[in-house]
């Protein structure tokens, strides 16, 4: 069955830096779309980050990122390591909120940010 652990989050001040990372087993990681996700208390789930599957067969794959995110977030893949990572740095109060890191059911290559249906159990980020 698909798992994805979490980890790396915690409390940090304002331009701080954090990695997450995302353990994944149970499926064709190294083929598959990953994303990251957040969710503040009062707001609904928004996406972050995606990287797509066609990195394991040519270059490291492609990336896209919310407005929110880009110039200061950066997503990225270990397929050796079964590991998805998103480098904060520049941190802000507004990005506080749990983090999930996410597939795309059947382990698809193609990212679409409506397609996640594989959650892991969240990191906490608080910029504080």
């Amino acid at each position: 069955q698909v798992q994805l652990v979490e980890s790396g989050g915690g409390l940090v001040q304002p331009g701080g830096s954090l990695r997450l990372s995302c353990a994944a087993s149970g499926y064709a990681y190294g083929a598959a779309c990953m994303g990251w996700f957040r969710q503040a208390p009062g707001k609904e789930r928004e996406g972050v980050a995606t990287i797509d599957g066609f990195g394991k067969f040519s270059g490291s794959g492609t990336t896209n990122y919310a407005d929110s995110a880009k110039g200061r977030f950066t997503i990225s893949r270990d397929n050796a390591k079964s590991t998805l990572y998103l480098q904060m740095s520049s941190l802000k109060p507004e990005d506080t909120a749990m983090y999930y890191c996410a597939t795309v059911s059947g382990g698809g290559a193609i990212c679409r940010w409506g397609a996640f249906n594989y959650w892991g159990q969240g990191t906490q980020v608080t910029v504080s």
